[in-house]
């Protein structure tokens, strides 16, 4: 039985990653499903763009602790079960899995930064205050989620080997960071096309400022173009 509990603890882990809040809380709060408008991703910050900012305040919280409660809990409980730190990786990767696949909304899951810096939190307080601080400082100059999500997951790993060294804590570290960068190839596209929103802002917007600066910039340059021909006009 001694070899069952790693894979209860993290079958456990992925099963409790499942449960996507942002729909969860949308329902309950009578708002729109998240996959439905923006992103249409369930997490926090396309839940902020319904404009209930307690609904995402609370869909950040709630996932943030499915990462770190099942990682806390190995690591009070799993002494006394044999649970190692291997197992406290595989538990933090799959609550991370559960998010980005769940399986109660058929795969159709997040991207992971809330999830992800709540086992960070559970693994290493203080490799999770620093992550944090990256997201936030990143996320206050140049106010997009997606940038600051990006960052910390490539600082991330670098804190871990830095300053607490490899082993399998390091290597689902890794492999998260690199699955979140994963999941945010259209927000890296968008970034690049600047046409990413920021946070606080409708998910239309970004995309139509750019759209009416394009029409009002096509709109001079035939002025300009009917002007010249005006006036060649004898």
């Amino acid at each position: 039985m001694s070899n069952a509990y790693p894979l209860i603890a993290i079958l456990a882990a992925y099963l409790i990653g499942s449960i996507s809040f942002a729909v969860v809380v949308s329902r309950l709060m009578g708002l729109k499903d998240p996959r439905t408008y923006g992103s249409h991703n369930p997490g926090a910050t396309n839940v902020l763009r319904s404009g209930n900012r307690a609904a995402a305040v609370l869909t950040l919280a709630l996932d943030a602790l499915k990462g770190y409660l099942p990682v806390v809990a190995v690591l009070v409980f799993g002494p006394r079960y044999g649970l190692d730190e291997g197992t406290v990786a595989m538990v933090a990767l799959a609550a991370f899995l559960g998010h980005l696949w769940p399986v109660f909304f058929r795969f159709h899951g997040g991207k992971g930064v809330a999830t992800a810096a709540g086992a960070l939190f559970g693994i290493n307080p203080w490799l999770g205050l620093a992550t944090l601080l990256t997201w936030v400082i990143i996320a206050a100059f140049f106010r997009y989620s997606s940038l600051a999500a990006l960052v910390s997951a490539v600082f991330a790993p670098f804190y871990q080997l830095l300053l607490w060294g490899g082993g399998p804590i390091a290597v689902a570290i890794t492999v998260m960071g690199l699955l979140l960068i994963w999941r945010h190839a259209g927000n890296i596209r968008k970034l690049f096309a600047g046409t990413e929103s920021k946070i606080g802002q409708k998910a239309h917007a970004a995309v139509v400022e750019p759209k009416r600066a394009a029409a009002s910039a096509g709109a001079r340059h035939r002025d300009r173009r009917a002007g010249h021909r005006h006036g060649a006009k004898p």
